[in-house]
């Protein structure tokens, strides 16, 4: 039962699978039955499938059937239409047939005419295609064209801008042409070209330059001078309105048209003509004379062809060595100006043109670089003049060389560069500046003393008179007073000497003139240079005219006169110094001028060369001196020589009118003093062994001879006996032998009241000695002791108690 139940099943489960593959048989695509088929013959029951699948077939022919009976009439009624239609058909078709003959008869010439219409639309078309490749092509041609017009006429800033153009904009248009690949090919080769043709215009400007610097130099420093010499007359003329032209600014920016249609050659680059501009009345900006394009344009293809720093690497390196050149001296330099100025001009020349470099290109050169170049130049510079101006001897050109330092200086000053090391270096000129005025002035002094008469200036008018007083600050009323014919007491180096100080002041004021020094700095330095001219130069031309050899008595008491007025106008060459520097004497830390000594030391000088010479005077008198000593006969005159002596004291005292006092009195004083003393040393001379009381009584007239012009008073001012007592020692030694009163000596000796207080026992022996020698000599018959011969025994027995008391006196001093 179950067994039948289960058979029941499964013949239901496959009825329904049959069923379902029937219906997807008729649903699904005949592409796609492979598969449902297959699940068919997978089971075991196709032949039942079969059954149902012939039985569905039936099915379907029984429908189909139904439906064609049930249509046939109308299928029938659709056949004889169809066949109408074909007799209807058959009929157009010979129509069309023949109506398609006529046409391809009559097309057949549209046909020939279409086909060349096609072949001209054709050529049409290819002319137009080639045409529009032609424009493409023609700019690249044309470019082409444009870069070599532009290397050929040497443009080549826009040549390179032109083959920049041409590589990246038009070649990549056409860059299928063959042409093009060779263009490509080339333009290497041209930047190339163009970068060493630019090069070697570089090259023609810097050297160039470095020929010309000396031009641009000139041209800067002349501006500077002008722009100077403007300021100047703006500050001495505050209130007038000045219509001058305006000043060209230190950097002039030049408008060069790099691209220019006008063609530039090598010969363009460096200095521009401008001998047409010297008669202008403006002097032309340093600027102005150069044509700096080639530094632009080397400078913009180096750039464009990424070269740039490439470029800037020689440009300084070759601009270092043109500095090392502008900056050697040459070895000649300091024999005249022109040399320091062309040594100048060159290197402003240099820097004027860095300058400009600096400020209208970006990056070629920089600060740091300039300044590098200034330290060195700068180091070089001073160095090299600190040498060369050591040979100058002339004041006029270390003056002048100054005065162009100065204005070198100022003229870098204006493009900005540090020039205080310059003015510092002024200082040590301003030394040695002041040295070679010294040297020139010990000239000027010298020439002026020797040229001088020494005789005081004689003036015959008013208007002579004013002349010297104008010359020289001195003021006398009596001498005003007097009439003319008249004298100064000076001579005329006192003006001359006085006028040349003023002319050293006035040098000395030339040289710290623009070294923007304080007044304070300019008078301290007037005045210590001023006290070097006295105490130095002008001291030693006094003390060297003092010590010659044949000056004279007149001579000297004028330089005394002299430098005796010379040290009262002190006071004036203070004021003139004030008057000029502004700065006042009681300002502190002022230096004093030292005249006052110089011309003190030099009056002592002559007044000692006064004592010496009349020394030597009375010496040379003396020489003539002829005394015999062992006469015995008694005279009554002075000795001829003395008198010629006592002559010359009293006509050369007389010069001495002028004299102050005090060295007319001293004067006079030591010439009796060495009278006196070269009188005894006659007396006294170990040469004379012997002498009688004669020769002692000639020797005493001379000495009263000597004591009567002591008494006549040869030079006022002395007090009553005061010149006598440069004879008191000879007086007293003659009064005690002639009057032969020794016991008055030996009892008073010591005693402050003694009257013969002068007389010294040494030298009353030696002259004691001298008579005694005499007196033992019996080959003498005019002794003066002849009468007393009876009595000579005792005579010289007495002298030898006088000797022997003597020796005792000298032997109790010494003890």
């Amino acid at each position: 039962m179950e067994r039948g139940k289960m058979a029941e099943a499964e013949s239901l489960e496959t009825a329904a699978e049959h069923e379902r593959i029937l219906r997807e048989i008729e649903s699904t695509d005949t592409a796609c039955i492979g598969p449902t088929l297959r699940s068919v013959y997978d089971g075991e029951e196709h032949g039942r499938f079969m059954e149902k699948l012939e039985t569905r077939i039936r099915n379907h022919d029984r429908e189909i059937e139904k439906m064609c009976n049930f249509h046939y009439q109308g299928f029938v009624d659709s056949i004889t239409e169809l066949l109408k239609v074909r007799g209807e058909a058959q009929k157009l078709k010979n129509q069309v047939t023949d109506t398609n003959r006529k046409l391809q008869h009559e097309g057949k010439e549209l046909v020939i005419a279409m086909e060349e219409l096609k072949q001209c639309r054709l050529q049409q078309r290819n002319i137009s295609a080639t045409v529009d490749k032609l424009m493409l092509c023609l700019p690249v041609l044309e470019m082409y064209s444009k870069l070599r017009d532009q290397m050929k006429t040497k443009r080549h800033y826009p040549a390179l801008k032109t083959l920049e153009h041409l590589e990246h904009t038009y070649l990549p248009q056409v860059s299928h042409y063959r042409f093009c690949k060779v263009m490509v090919d080339n333009i290497p080769k041209l930047r190339e070209e163009i970068k060493d043709v630019s090069m070697s215009d570089l090259k023609d400007f810097l050297e160039s330059i470095r020929k010309h610097s000396d031009k641009i130099g000139e041209t800067a420093m002349k501006q500077a001078q002008q722009q100077r010499n403007l300021d100047n007359i703006v500050l001495q003329q505050p209130r007038i309105g000045s219509k001058r032209k305006p000043k060209k600014d230190a950097y002039t920016i030049f408008d060069t048209e790099i691209e220019s249609t006008s063609p530039k050659s090598e010969q363009d680059s460096g200095i521009l003509d401008v001998e047409d501009e010297e008669d202008d009345e403006e002097v032309p900006g340093a600027q102005d004379l150069v044509d700096f394009s080639p530094v632009y344009r080397c400078l913009h293809i180096y750039s464009v062809l990424g070269a740039r720093e490439t470029f800037e690497n020689y440009y300084r390196k070759q601009r270092r060595k043109q500095a090392r050149l502008v900056l050697q001296p040459p070895s000649n330099m300091h024999e005249t100006l022109d040399g320091y100025r062309k040594y100048f001009n060159q290197i402003v020349g240099f820097f004027v043109v860095e300058d400009h470099i600096l400020h209208t290109t970006q990056g070629l050169v920089n600060r740091a670089y300039i300044d590098e170049l200034w330290e060195m130049a700068l180091s070089k510079t001073i160095a090299a003049l600190r040498t060369h101006s050591s040979y100058c001897s002339d004041p006029n050109l270390v003056l002048d060389l100054k005065n162009l330092i100065v204005l070198f200086a100022d003229t870098l000053q204006v493009y900005g560069f540090p020039v205080n090391q310059l003015f510092d270096m002024l200082l040590e000129i301003r030394d040695q500046y002041s040295e070679t005025l010294l040297k020139k002035w010990a000239g000027i002094f010298r020439n002026i003393l020797d040229s001088d008469n020494y005789s005081p200036i004689p003036v015959t008018s008013e208007e002579m008179y004013k002349k010297v007083v104008g010359q020289f600050p001195f003021q006398d009323i009596e001498l005003e007073k007097q009439p003319f014919p008249k004298k100064f007491p000076f001579s005329e180096f006192v003006p001359k000497v006085y006028n040349q100080i003023k002319e050293f002041i006035y040098a000395c004021l030339k040289f710290s003139e623009d070294l923007h020094l304080s007044s304070t700095e300019v008078d301290d330095m007037i005045r210590k240079s001023t006290n070097l001219l006295l105490t130095r130069t002008l001291s030693n031309s006094l003390q060297n005219v003092i010590k010659r050899k044949n000056i004279g008595l007149t001579e000297l008491v004028q330089i005394i006169i002299n430098t005796t007025h010379l040290e009262k106008s002190c006071k004036y060459l203070e004021e003139f110094i004030t008057n000029i520097t502004n700065v006042l004497p009681e300002t502190v830390h002022t230096t004093k001028l030292y005249g006052t000594t110089t011309f003190k030391d030099a009056r002592h000088a002559a007044e000692e060369e006064i004592y010496t010479n009349l020394n030597q005077k009375i010496d040379q008198f003396l020489q003539l001196a002829d005394y015999d000593w062992m006469t015995g006969d008694l005279g009554n005159k002075a000795s001829d020589y003395l008198v010629d002596l006592i002559a010359f004291l009293r006509s050369t005292f007389a010069v001495f009118t002028h004299l102050p006092g005090k060295v007319a009195q001293t004067a006079c004083m030591s010439a009796c003093k060495h009278l006196a003393t070269s009188l005894m040393q006659l007396l006294l001379e170990a040469e004379v062994r012997q002498l009688t009381l004669g020769a002692l009584q000639q020797f005493n007239l001379d000495v009263r001879e000597c004591e009567q012009f002591a008494r006549s008073g040869p030079v006022p001012g002395f007090q009553e006996d005061t010149l006598q007592l440069a004879f008191i020692d000879l007086r007293q030694l003659l009064d005690l032998f002639i009057q032969w009163d020794w016991s008055t000596y030996l009892a008073d000796y010591g005693q402050p009241t003694c009257k013969y207080l002068r007389v010294n026992p040494v030298t009353a022996l030696t002259l004691l000695e001298k008579i005694s020698r005499e007196m033992k000599d019996t080959s003498r018959k005019n002794n003066m002791f002849a009468q007393f011969r009876k009595n000579e025994r005792d005579k010289q027995k007495l002298i030898d108690t006088v000797a022997k008391q003597l020796r005792g006196l000298i032997s109790s001093h010494h003890s």
